[in-house]
């Protein structure tokens, strides 16, 4: 799996790292004090929860472009509908996307014929060739330091509602979008043996 993100870039089989997390939607109780002068803005201890909510994104580090998708839930169908948009409409132009992922349940063709009549389904499975991170290693995937990224530079606030979180996290998109800001990937095959050997089957 490590071997594909040293592969170089190919517009029919772009590589494209998918990974999801929750957010709890907070918002505030109090109206929070403005800074003034030699004094950070403030806020109350108190929040009030307002639910909860979930980010998909699609990393394409090759090429320093990401997507996030708000959803109100994480099941199979979300799933299947955010790797519809990702196969079908954004790499439409694509023979294969090359698709990086952790080894959760509802990473597989499954969810795609559990919510799309068999011919779509079978479309869109047959379009994508699946690598999947090893077990305890979900870290390999560099979705996750998209991710990252954004829980540091925007949810580190509070947010109450899915209409502002959307706001938000289209915002922090775009400008990474801009920038172009890509993921220079130097951990390779060797490196995972000597660092996860624990993983690899020995020969006695």
């Amino acid at each position: 799996m490590i071997e594909v993100y040293h592969r170089p870039y190919d517009a029919r089989r772009p590589q494209v790292c998918i990974d999801e997390v929750p957010v709890q939607l907070v918002e505030e109780v109090r109206t929070p004090l403005r800074p003034g002068p030699g004094r950070p803005e403030r806020y109350d201890y108190e929040y009030r929860r307002c639910g909860t909510a979930n980010l998909f994104i699609a990393f394409e580090p090759l090429l320093g472009w990401r997507a996030v998708r708000v959803t109100e839930r994480r099941t199979a169908a979300d799933f299947a509908d955010f790797l519809r948009w990702v196969v079908g409409e954004v790499y439409d132009a694509a023979g294969r996307v090359v698709l990086v992922t952790d080894n959760l349940n509802i990473h597989t063709p499954g969810p795609l014929y559990e919510a799309f009549k068999p011919p779509v389904a079978r479309v869109l499975a047959e379009r994508i060739e699946w690598h999947y991170t090893p077990k305890h290693g979900s870290w390999l995937n560099v979705a996750e330091c998209e991710l990252s990224a954004l829980s540091r530079q925007c949810l580190s606030r509070r947010i109450g509602s899915i209409g502002e979180l959307r706001r938000q996290v289209d915002a922090w998109v775009d400008d990474r979008n801009h920038r172009e800001v890509q993921v220079k990937w130097r951990f390779t095959t060797v490196d995972a043996r000597i660092r996860l050997r624990r993983l690899y089957p020995s020969l006695q």
